[in-house]
């Protein structure tokens, strides 16, 4: 089923779509920092619709993405909504030499501009794990963990899970030297969008992807990737990505696999 957002998953434990922050009080077209408590509480968009790269590249922590929501007053056009106004570049579906199905953009695309999310079924981390471990190794896997770590040593983590409902994003391959990397963004709730950004200048025809282990644009240390056992190497599939830095095999995280 296509869904262009998140939904609530099967669990029912987190509803995407339940607003629970205050909306800011701005009556001008456009918020503007450092007025608007919207901005105030992280990063903003450039004046050309853009993530500021950066100033994120120069910060030891990137700063958490807060957008307008639907209890704001200002208007639709405000340019701190971006990744709530959903897709607008020109994607295709078409199938790869050998990855399956992928996503090739149809027009350039500047860096730092919002290009898609990665939309499905928000689970709970119990019904996360009981999904994946339910999976056998031959089936894809397209439940992703996203974790943020805050400044004070605590993880938030997010589940989604486009198998039975998605979008577009979920046909985004892995590369180990991508052109996306993902973000979490706010609009109405501390639930995430999981928002894929541009890394590059994108050239028309050119395939899209982000890493699926989360190490592009993030510190060192922040994954929990690690090096598998030899035995699990059989549970591994091979990465065909084509990069000079090619791992040859996924991204690999065994604690999804085990239980919480």
């Amino acid at each position: 089923q296509y869904s262009p957002d998140s939904v609530a998953g099967a669990d029912g434990e987190l509803d995407p779509t339940e607003v629970t922050f205050p909306g800011c009080s701005c009556r001008s077209s456009s918020c503007a920092a450092p007025q608007c408590p919207c901005l105030r509480r992280g990063e903003n968009y450039s004046s050309s619709l853009c993530l500021r790269l950066a100033e994120q590249q120069e910060q030891h922590f990137s700063r958490p993405v807060f957008e307008c929501n639907s209890l704001c007053q200002c208007g639709d056009e405000c340019q701190n909504r971006l990744v709530q106004r959903g897709l607008q570049l020109r994607l295709q579906v078409f199938r790869t030499a050998r990855k399956g199905w992928g996503v090739r953009a149809l027009e350039p695309i500047p860096r730092g501009r919002f290009v898609c999310e990665y939309a499905g079924e928000v689970l709970g981390s119990a019904e996360a794990h009981r999904r994946i471990q339910a999976q056998a190794a031959q089936d894809p896997n397209y439940i992703i963990a996203v974790r943020e770590h805050l400044h004070d040593g605590r993880v938030m983590e997010t589940f989604v899970d486009p198998t039975h409902v998605g979008n577009v994003g979920r046909f985004l391959n892995h590369s180990c030297e991508p052109n996306l990397f993902m973000v979490p963004v706010r609009v109405d709730s501390m639930v995430p969008k999981l928002a894929l950004f541009a890394a590059a200048d994108i050239s028309a025809g050119e395939e899209l992807s982000y890493d699926y282990s989360g190490r592009f644009h993030n510190l060192p240390g922040t994954s929990r990737e690690q090096k598998p056992l030899e035995e699990e190497n059989r549970l591994r599939k091979p990465c065909y990505c084509g990069s000079r830095m090619c791992a040859s095999f996924l991204p690999w995280d065994s604690s999804i696999f085990s239980t919480p």
